[in-house]
């Protein structure tokens, strides 16, 4: 066996681990999840064959309409809130400076804090009441008390201000990383030519930081869609459905109505639609490279 077929036997054996759980409890629950989709689960009569009936159901289904609804607000305003925070946190601590490494490490804390936490404090600081703590802030300027998560004409906003507060941190590490590449000589040029700072954000930054915007708003846009555990803890998709996603419209299908089967339909359908955003902001991003 020659050296190259040895390090690729090699390579192999090391992540055969990894692709086994991969295996095990990605992709064949997937297969599954496909495979029920076209059948009405009973687990002790048997699965009875429907075809695409669990598709239509779901497709006329105007819980479905309205989670898919509040699925695409909650993603587009997470996305353009999170990608502007982002850029402003890291323009605002990039640089070479000793201490900033610590300020990046504390800014970025809460991405790698448990989601479910995360959202259990966010609950409690939305506490609709006088003593709630984002109410006492308010407070302090004169402004009555709010419902947040209380009311149907808040409780997604509200969601949607925690993710942006969450995913800022993410997009701001990567916005970092494509700041270090750009060509510094570029910035002296600008400014030996007059260019004032915002004329050298507009005509060298943004332009140059294009490629890590499409990497964002793609990781962005699928992480809004597949939202679940803040609107589960947060509000459960109340009151009355106004905060009701995708996701935990599925989970309730299938694991309190026991509609696996169209449960499964509704997985498929988001998988479909995220490969679908996918492309398409891939078409995008390479026809706006040529």
């Amino acid at each position: 066996m020659t050296h190259s077929r040895r390090g690729t036997a090699v390579a192999w054996l090391l992540l055969a681990p990894a692709l086994l759980l991969f295996l095990y409890f990605k992709f064949i629950p997937m297969a599954l999840g496909l495979w029920k989709s076209f059948f009405k689960v009973q687990p002790f009569l048997g699965d009875e064959w429907v075809g695409l009936d669990n598709y239509r159901t779901i497709m006329t289904d105007d819980a479905f309409a309205g989670a898919v609804g509040h699925s695409l607000l909650l993603a587009v305003g997470t996305t353009g809130g999170s990608l502007a925070l982002g850029l402003g946190l890291a323009l605002l601590i990039e640089g070479p400076a000793r201490y900033l490494w610590f300020v990046r490490a504390a800014v970025f804390l809460p991405v790698v804090t448990t989601m479910a936490a995360v959202a259990e404090v966010w609950r409690i600081m939305y506490h609709p009441g006088d003593s709630g703590l984002l109410n006492t802030i308010l407070g302090w300027i004169a402004i009555d008390p709010q419902p947040f998560l209380a009311s149907e004409h808040s409780s997604l906003w509200s969601i949607m201000g925690m993710n942006i507060w969450r995913g800022a941190p993410y997009d701001m590490m990567i916005f970092l990383a494509g700041l270090v590449g750009i060509d510094r000589t570029l910035y002296e040029a600008a400014a030996v030519d007059g260019a004032t700072t915002r004329h050298r954000l507009r005509y060298i930054t943004l332009p140059a930081l294009r490629p890590v915007f499409w990497i964002l708003f793609t990781l962005a846009a699928i992480r809004g869609l597949r939202v679940f555990v803040e609107v589960y803890v947060l509000t459960n998709g109340g009151p009355n459905g106004s905060s009701e996603v995708i996701m935990t419209l599925i989970y309730k299908l299938g694991f309190q109505r026991n509609e696996l089967g169209v449960a499964s339909a509704g997985g498929v359908v988001l998988f479909a639609a995220t490969l679908v955003l996918t492309l398409m902001v891939q078409l995008m991003r390479r026809r706006q490279a040529r």
